[in-house]
């Protein structure tokens, strides 16, 4: 099986490296002194503050592990490469939408990788059910996206 490819584009990667250099460097620093205060309120048996420090900390270096393997199997989408016309990461597309109750909108979406993905700012994952049913098409194609709602059709008006 071919390991999982994280596709971001030149952004993802920069906000993907910040949070790490953060992490590594103030986060595990930050960690530390809250374990240390939390050591100097005696008995760690029955001690809240000290469980609470230690799973932050856990937490956090699960958050930099993960970190970790996203870098090392970024994929960078060169937007400038991208096939005019033809959806991929990086591409933004505006589509008309007709939901199961004949609803009629029309939305931009700019398709990333899943660690991009920010559905509120109209960055939508190459994984999620809409944007995988999006790729590889061309403008003017019809796609039906099944939804927990019923079936969304989407329109495809223009790809860039």
């Amino acid at each position: 099986m071919a390991e999982k490819q994280y596709f971001v584009t030149k952004e993802g990667l920069e906000a993907l490296e910040k949070e790490y250099e953060h992490l590594v460097t103030v986060g595990r620093k930050d960690a530390a002194e809250k374990l240390k205060v939390a050591r100097s309120f005696g008995d760690l048996s029955e001690n809240s503050e000290y469980d609470e420090a230690k799973n932050d900390q856990a937490i956090m270096e699960a958050r930099i592990a993960d970190l970790e393997v996203m870098l090392k199997k970024a994929v960078v989408v060169d937007e400038s490469e991208i096939h005019e016309g033809k959806i991929n990461v990086g591409s933004t597309v505006t589509v008309r939408i007709i939901t199961p109750d004949g609803k009629v909108a029309e939305k931009q979406y700019k398709i990333v990788g899943s660690n991009e993905a920010d559905p509120r700012s109209g960055k939508i994952s190459d994984e999620s059910a809409v944007g995988k049913a999006l790729m590889g098409h061309t403008m003017g194609a019809e796609i039906d996206v099944e939804t927990q709602r019923g079936t969304v059709k989407y329109l495809v008006i223009s790809v860039a």
